[in-house]
């Protein structure tokens, strides 16, 4: 945990806790909270400790309530402790408490809100993992925000963090790429064929018609000529170039897909090939295994209400007894035919996450596959057998539905079927999109408005927030001007005397920052990093809030000419914005600017 203000007076509430009920059994004790109030009227903190108490103590609530009031309000920086309601109990602190967070901000830097609450556990966190048919589309940019913005809030809470790309190179889909990579070559040959025709020949037809294949079609002409051709530029039998066009195409998707992430600043440290898995024996060796603790046997499914899946055949397959750990049905891992099931496949890969010494796997899908969340979960459960309990969660991101006007924006010409990420990056920006990506919760629906992340207004959040830390760098670039570069130093600032800040806008601001580091925590331990976005949109508004004032009220604004020490002491407060507004979008990928244009 770090060391903020909640934690050290959280450690004041249980002390107090157990003197009053000294029986109390320790379980319920690490239960109490210490929370931020809704109204400062009701004061900075508030607790249930004497809530979780009452039964196991068998006293009323209001009873321990009142006694542990009377028992913190003589702890050093409570200024008031009140009891309130059916049980909880209200903390005022000193305005000196809270004044010395500007300090401990300007110390730590936007390392502000480190913590150690993950202590090194390994976390693989997998996300956008994309077939690589084709350029990366709005569909999938949800889940590389999400992903990314998790696995850098699981690092800042002390986690050892793997960003992970799983790459689905193997089964019919990269198949049909290569018949669509193929067709392009042809053209560039110079093939008398029509697409008509050649379509004919092609399992399913040509799936993937988009123009981003032609540059893959062009180069594999100019590396082989005519020589994955039959005569006057015919096709030749797939057996003679899909071993050399299928891993050319995907190579060249997945360097596509790369620069698009790239450009959303999306980074991942390792990449994993599905047919590599495959071709390893990594699938095979799990799937023994589940077989060797008696969990596969040869049976014949029920037919599933609604549509098929793929999966299904009213056939004697090799089924796994998912229902031994909380599914609704046993899974097919492999079809009548003896070849595996994507989710045999699957198996295989977070078999090898496992043994690559994860100790937390956390993936990233669409929503389109919250089906699929049980069965992978029983499968984890039983590939932990004799490995360590490696944990394993899902987070689902649901559909986003871009609009202007109101109305749907056109799909992509290049693509062919869908808007790319890409085309939304250059409409709007990086950063407009990571943090617009993150203002709702991953798995409610959300609309991107595109008229709306580009107003400069407080409705266009990430606007908001860059905003205020524009605003804070103007303040500090025109006291460098004032009083020196050497004054105004995170670390000269941190050594000011901060009485010179009291008024309610102020002390509202240093209550938000003094709620970042429980705000990192408890974002980390939800596995929520919509909640950073969130946060920094409440900084920002406390920060307005105060600017707003001091044109009304001059002894607010940020720079008194015939006062220095309250000068510093504002100034303190404005860099101690600025920096953990830097620190949340950090955490979301966002930069900050230093002034709006």
């Amino acid at each position: 945990m770090s060391d903020s203000l909640f934690v050290r007076y959280l450690s004041h509430v249980r002390d107090a806790l157990r003197r009053i009920v000294p029986d109390l059994p320790e379980e319920v004790t690490a239960r109490v909270e210490l929370t931020p109030t809704r109204d400062p009227a009701h004061g900075d903190m508030a607790t249930n400790a004497a809530l979780l108490a009452a039964k196991p103590a068998r006293r009323r609530p209001a009873e321990i309530a009142a006694d542990l009031a009377a028992a913190l309000v003589e702890v050093p920086g409570i200024a008031r402790a009140e009891p309130a309601g059916p049980g909880f109990v209200n903390l005022t602190l000193d305005a000196s408490v809270l004044r010395a967070v500007a300090g401990e901000v300007l110390r730590a830097g936007e390392s502000y809100g480190d913590a150690t609450l993950g202590q090194g556990v390994r976390v693989n966190v997998e996300y956008v993992s994309a077939n690589p048919t084709g350029p990366m589309h709005v569909g999938h940019c949800r889940g590389a925000v999400v992903g990314d913005a998790l696995a850098n809030l699981l690092a800042k809470a002390g986690y050892a963090v793997t960003k992970e790309y799983y790459i689905n190179d193997a089964g019919a889909q990269v198949a049909a790429l290569a018949w669509a990579a193929y067709w392009r070559y042809l053209e560039a040959i110079g093939t008398t064929m029509d697409r008509e025709t050649f379509a004919e020949l092609v399992p399913g037809g040509i799936q993937y018609g988009g123009d981003y294949l032609i540059p893959v079609g062009e180069a594999l002409a100019e590396r082989h000529g005519t020589g994955l051709a039959g005569a006057d530029g015919q096709p030749a039998a797939p057996e003679l170039w899909m071993d050399t066009v299928k891993p050319f195409v995907v190579a060249a998707m997945m360097a596509m897909i790369r620069e698009d992430l790239d450009a959303l600043g999306v980074r991942h440290d390792v990449f994993t090939s599905e047919a590599k898995i495959l071709a390893d024996g990594v699938t095979d060796r799990a799937i023994a295994r589940l077989d060797a603790q008696g969990l596969l046997y040869e049976g014949v499914l029920e037919p599933p209400k609604g549509k098929l899946p793929d999966d299904w055949e009213a056939r004697p397959q090799t089924l796994f007894r998912s229902t031994a750990f909380g599914d609704d049905v046993d899974r097919p891992l492999r079809k009548s035919d003896g070849s595996n099931t994507y989710f045999a496949n699957d198996i295989g890969y977070h078999d090898d996450k496992i043994r690559r010494g994860a100790d937390l796997l956390i993936d990233v899908w669409g929503a389109d596959h919250g089906g699929y969340v049980t069965r992978m979960k029983a499968a984890v459960q039983a590939l932990n057998a004799g490995a360590g309990a490696t944990g394993f969660d899902v987070l689902l991101c649901q559909i986003v539905r871009i609009v202007r006007d109101g109305q749907p924006v056109r799909m992509s010409k290049r693509a062919g079927t869908f808007v790319t990420l890409r085309d939304l990056i250059d409409e709007v920006g990086r950063d407009a999109v990571r943090f617009t990506m993150l203002t709702r919760k991953a798995d409610a629906q959300m609309e991107f408005d595109l008229d709306q992340v580009v107003a400069q207004t407080r409705d266009n959040p990430v606007f908001y927030v860059q905003y205020a830390h524009a605003r804070c760098r103007s303040v500090l670039r025109a006291a460098q001007e004032m009083l020196g570069e050497a004054a105004i130093a995170p670390a000269a600032l941190a050594e000011a005397a901060l009485d010179g800040i009291g008024s309610d806008a102020e002390l509202a601001l240093l209550r938000r920052l003094a709620q970042w580091p429980r705000t990192v925590e408890g974002a980390a331990q939800a596995h929520e990093p919509h909640r950073i976005a969130f946060y920094l949109g409440e900084l920002a508004g406390d920060f307005h809030t105060l600017w707003n004032r001091g044109r009304d009220d001059a002894t607010l604004r940020f720079l008194q000419e015939d006062d220095l020490p309250a000068t510093r002491a504002k100034l303190a407060l404005v860099e101690a914005t600025a920096t953990t507004i830097r620190s949340g979008l950090a955490v979301l990928g966002v930069q900050p600017v230093e002034e709006m244009r």
